[in-house]
């Protein structure tokens, strides 16, 4: 199963022949502590986690009698690898996290499955063919300069039937200080995701959108301030205070109006969300 291109470190990481490096401008390393966090408890981290849940299991079958060999590519922390393998512990096999981070990769020893795999990888350069059942991309693309070569190589790296799940930040509409702070370069809409499809080489079997119930309290946090006029302080403040996991109070309130959109969500198409999910496939 294992790319001879990849080699198993000390630390049980698998590095590729040729070194790479994090490119900081798309993701800055700094805030990989906080993400770990944040994908455990935030309200926002579990309800993208349910949705995509639920898109797993429409696209891929529970009763297929071999597990699916899975792969989180960019996944940072490997919150959401924890997750499946908690949700659906026999289904995947292998299920690897996939980062340009070392430090992100080691922080997430302490909560992926025992049995995971670890890479570190170069998204416009994976070195994978034919490996894999099922990929993804987690608000990945918005950070990347080319979307379009992340998804051929995400295309590579999949088997013949296997499924790409992307999710991303939707609609121009809602660009916010957020997508400043994010190094976010783009928000994408349902045909945004067609044109993916047919410049990647990949089939798009289905794109919605989600966060919907929570777009409007979405767009009344965003408007409070302009974050070009912040000074460097108020910045870093920001920044902060957007990467916190809210009260237990209005966590659990929020996870609770976010709930509903699973499954929801997946019975009827909602007309907007401030989220996109896209399921491709290799044909």
């Amino acid at each position: 199963m294992i790319d001879s291109k990849y080699l198993l470190d000390e630390d049980g990481i698998y590095k590729p022949n040729i070194p790479i490096e994090h490119r900081e401008d798309e993701y800055q390393e700094s805030g990989f502590k906080s993400l770990l966090k944040m994908q455990e408890q935030h309200f926002w981290y579990k309800g993208r986690h349910r949705f995509l849940l639920a898109a797993t299991d429409r696209f891929l079958s529970q009763s297929n009698p071999i597990p699916y060999s899975a792969i989180d590519f960019g996944g940072g922390c490997g919150g959401w690898v924890a997750y499946l393998g908690q949700a659906r512990p026999t289904k995947f096999d292998p299920l690897a996290l996939a980062d340009s981070s070392l430090v992100a990769l080691s922080a997430a020893k302490e909560v992926l499955p025992a049995q995971s795999l670890r890479y570190q990888v170069d998204l416009m350069q994976l070195s994978m063919n034919n490996q894999w059942d099922a990929a993804f991309l987690l608000d990945v693309i918005e950070h990347l300069p080319d979307d379009v070569a992340a998804l051929r190589q995400a295309r590579e790296a999949l088997k013949p039937g296997g499924f790409l799940f992307v999710t991303a930040p939707a609609f121009p509409q809602f660009w916010s200080y957020n997508d400043d702070i994010g190094h976010h370069l783009r928000r994408y809409r349902r045909s945004d995701f067609k044109k993916l499809a047919e410049k990647s080489g990949l089939t798009l079997c289905d794109a919605r959108y989600f966060m919907f119930y929570l777009s409007p309290l979405y767009l009344l946090s965003r408007m409070k301030s302009t974050y070009a006029t912040l000074t460097p302080i108020q910045k870093t403040e920001l920044i902060i205070k957007q990467h916190q996991v809210p009260s237990k109070l209005v966590n659990s309130l929020l996870s609770g109006i976010f709930a509903a959109e699973t499954p929801f969500g997946h019975w009827l198409r909602f007309p907007w969300g401030t989220s996109i999910l896209g399921v491709f496939k290799k044909t």
